[in-house]
């Protein structure tokens, strides 16, 4: 039987108990906080935050709750050593935002950033997107667009929600953007070689190539893999920013489109919006911009519904 196992915080444990309450068994394992079947599915929660799904469907079930996650993947570490003076090097460098939510694509974007631009990305202040509002980021981002050779990919909702249906795993779509786009680039900069190219590690490296089994083109040589890796090197911040930024103006084109705000991420206002769009347009429409196998699907129909 596969197992897919999450870790999520106590606020989200608390929003998984609850949905899952209808089909609770009433036994726990030692160490468990509840233990839940559906349709084929057993789900079981425990103290330490991680949530456990067993059985064929278990990385889609998985899914829903925002955590990419997949029944042979292990939780992000560094993969592989990184050489010697590594943030000197010329480096192209991938990263990826919109995973965990609801409304927009997932994005991904690979940049290539060599040390002869390293001081003016740094006067400009790139760094971890993490640690900016979106209006920085985009300030930055419309500065370095034009000075970094980059290639930055998005999955449209509805294609993702095909995907989905079909029993791709968001670890799967997000390694296919990032050897399409790091691809993308080492083309575009050819006859140049980076020294390196470092992605920011959402899977271990072997499922990571797993998932690229059926690509034309799969790129290999001198890649690592680490977490966190906006730290590491000045190319995946830079690819972070772009990607980020890429992010919220297909958030902005969609809030146009629907004439309302959103809200990014997957919490209760979120659910509220969802169902406003549902009142106002559909389920159909709702589905064109989410991504549907989120558990904020569910809760947004039994809200519009009231």
């Amino acid at each position: 039987m596969a197992n897919t196992v999450i870790q999520v915080p106590t606020s989200k444990m608390e929003e998984i108990k609850a949905f899952y309450k209808p089909f609770d068994t009433g036994k726990t394992p030692p160490g468990a906080v509840f233990s839940a079947k559906k349709q084929g599915l057993t789900i079981t929660a425990y103290k330490s935050g991680k949530v456990m799904f067993q059985g064929a469907a278990g990385a889609i079930e998985a899914a829903k709750w925002g955590v990419a996650s997949a029944s042979d993947e292990k939780p992000k570490s560094s993969a592989s050593p990184l050489p010697p003076q590594f943030s000197s090097k010329n480096v192209l460098g991938s990263d990826e935002v919109g995973t965990g939510d609801f409304f927009g694509p997932i994005t991904v974007c690979a940049c290539y950033v060599d040390r002869e631009h390293m001081p003016l990305l740094a006067s400009l202040g790139v760094r971890d997107s993490k640690a900016m509002k979106d209006p920085e980021i985009c300030r930055i981002a419309e500065k370095i667009i034009p000075i970094v050779p980059h290639s930055v990919l998005a999955c449209p909702n509805p294609k993702y929600n095909e995907l989905i249906a079909a029993g791709m795993n968001q670890g799967k779509m997000k390694a296919i953007l990032h050897n399409r786009a790091l691809s993308n680039v080492l083309a575009r900069i050819a006859p140049t070689r980076p020294e390196a190219i470092l992605i920011d590690q959402f899977a271990e490296k072997n499922t990571y190539y797993r998932y690229l089994t059926n690509e034309r083109e799969i790129v290999k040589q001198d890649v690592y893999f680490a977490t966190k890796a906006e730290g590491l090197h000045l190319a995946v911040a830079a690819a972070s920013i772009i990607a980020r930024y890429k992010f919220v103006q297909i958030f902005a084109e969609m809030e146009q489109e629907l004439g309302m705000p959103l809200t990014k991420g997957a919490g209760a206002k979120v659910d509220q919006e969802a169902a406003q769009i549902i009142q106002r347009y559909g389920l159909d429409t709702l589905k064109q911009y989410t991504k549907e196998h989120f558990a904020n699907t569910d809760k947004a129909i039994r809200i519009a519904q009231r």
